[in-house]
């Protein structure tokens, strides 16, 4: 089965339907190599965590330290238009919260500012693309590093482009690989929405950073503070 679906994935580009239907059907297929080590669903070492998801991956492709996997994490999402105050928020949050490996998704703005952060700590990144694919193209560095030094992980093959609806299913995967979420900035109709509303159906704790009423970019996080989030009442004290 193992093979199987690494075949799929490969096939179908990592579609979660397209790869179910193939396993259904018992779809004839051609074991192939892959760039890069994988864990398959069926796999004694695949994560637990993914597996309280109703769609957990079939695959996860990964480059680096898998064993950060075992340790205790706090996800950090927000704005791809990061305002200072939020920024100097996840430098806080970082900093008291060391001991814990911190997960985001490698976009622009806040999940580059958290995994810059926890760079001497530790961090892990959820790719909405195949690894091969740099994206964006200006955490090439970034990427390169946690690699080598962290972990990189994809559900994605090699190859697979950053298409557009990648990035809201890929944050379901941040949200069950988190033990605590805080979502730094948001706008009502966000990615990090979506990431938060899957962390407090999945029981995770969900802190949200509150805003001025009349700053519309902060304005996703007082929404998901009214509708069961915790108000993050300080950056400097453990979660």
């Amino acid at each position: 089965m193992r093979n199987a679906i690494h075949a799929y994935s490969m096939k179908y580009q990592g579609d979660w339907s397209k790869i179910a239907q193939a396993i259904i059907d018992q779809e004839p297929y051609e074991c192939t190599d892959s760039l890069f080590q994988y864990v398959t669903i069926v796999d004694q070492h695949y994560p637990k965590q993914l597996k309280q998801l109703r769609f957990p991956p079939w695959i996860l492709y990964y480059e680096g330290d898998y064993s950060l996997l075992q340790k205790k994490t706090l996800g950090i999402v927000g704005s791809r238009k990061l305002c200072p105050y939020a920024e100097d928020v996840i430098v806080r949050l970082c900093l008291a919260n060391q001991e814990k490996v911190i997960v985001s998704g490698l976009a622009k703005g806040a999940d580059t500012k958290a995994h810059q952060c926890a760079l001497n700590t530790g961090t892990i990144g959820v790719l909405g693309c195949g690894l091969d694919v740099v994206y964006p193209k200006e955490n090439r560095d970034l990427i390169h590093m946690m690699k080598k030094n962290h972990l990189v992980l994809s559900e994605y093959p090699e190859k697979t482009k950053p298409l557009k609806h990648h990035f809201p299913w890929r944050n379901r995967i941040i949200a069950a690989l988190s033990d605590q979420i805080v979502a730094v900035q948001a706008q009502i109709k966000s990615g990090t929405s979506t990431t938060v509303m899957k962390a407090i159906e999945l029981s995770k704790d969900v802190y949200c950073v509150p805003y001025p009423l009349d700053f519309e970019g902060g304005q996703g996080c007082n929404h998901l503070i009214s509708q069961g989030a915790q108000i993050l009442l300080s950056a400097d004290e453990k979660i």
